[in-house]
């Protein structure tokens, strides 16, 4: 499972992550994560970063991550190649000064051609892996704004793009959870619903990320989608 390279240069490497691969590791298994890729791409980077100490006291290095994705979604993902661009990026993310487009397929037809939630975000009360919008979540509770436009509707299911204007942990999943329309394949947030549309994974794709780079340049970096994703395009057609 090797990531795609979108772009690269003396600061940054932007990459399209596959679904499957973990951004790093979780102190638990021991397969290869993008962290791990990326340091043997760029041996320099190794102690790029800041690493994750876990509630078992775990110390998990994470050369050169800077924001995550979820193990089963897809997508665009940026990786400091020095501490420099790592801390600018960093700064960059926390406030708010990055755009991301995702791509999701939902379970049900939404009716509204767009849409905000702004359901704040807090941890669930009964599994300690999820979050939750709904009532009953447990406190502190955290703002969280999701913007989203439908593309594609039909046989019981919805094409969206989405625009999340915070970073909270599963924001996405979470959001449309709590509407009611969970993400199409997500084990976690709609386990007892069955995969569908050809998806054996989370149906979430990191689009595209916007960002300035350390060289001062805005720029736009776009992952191609999936083939998963081309076949259930096609799947649900041209229908809106």
């Amino acid at each position: 499972m090797t990531p795609e390279i979108i772009f690269e240069d003396d600061d940054v490497l932007v990459a399209n992550k596959p679904a499957g691969m973990s951004v790093h590791k979780d102190g638990k298994r021991e397969e290869e994560t993008l962290a791990d890729w990326f340091a043997l791409h760029v041996p320099s980077a190794k102690e790029v970063g800041e690493p994750l100490v876990l509630t078992s006291g775990v110390v998990v290095n994470r050369p050169g991550i800077v924001h995550r994705l979820d193990k089963e979604t897809s997508g665009v993902i940026i990786l400091a190649k020095n501490q420099e661009a790592f801390l600018f990026l960093k700064e960059q993310f926390k406030e708010r000064q990055t755009e991301k487009i995702y791509r999701a397929f939902l379970w049900g037809e939404l009716k509204e051609p767009t849409g905000i939630i702004t359901l704040p975000i807090g941890r669930s009360k009964t599994d300690f892996r999820r979050r939750s919008a709904e009532r009953g979540a447990k406190e502190p509770l955290r703002d969280a704004v999701t913007a989203w436009t439908r593309l594609r509707v039909g046989g019981g299911f919805t094409y969206v793009e989405v625009k999340p204007k915070t970073g909270r942990m599963h924001q996405i999943r979470v959001h449309f959870k709590a509407l009611q329309y969970p993400i199409v394949s997500d084990s976690l947030y709609a386990p007892r619903r069955n995969k569908a549309l050809g998806f054996q994974r989370l149906a979430l794709h990191a689009l595209s990320l916007t960002l300035t780079l350390p060289s001062g340049e805005r720029r736009t970096f776009e992952a191609t989608l999936p083939e998963d994703f081309l076949r259930a395009e096609k799947v649900l057609g041209a229908r809106d």
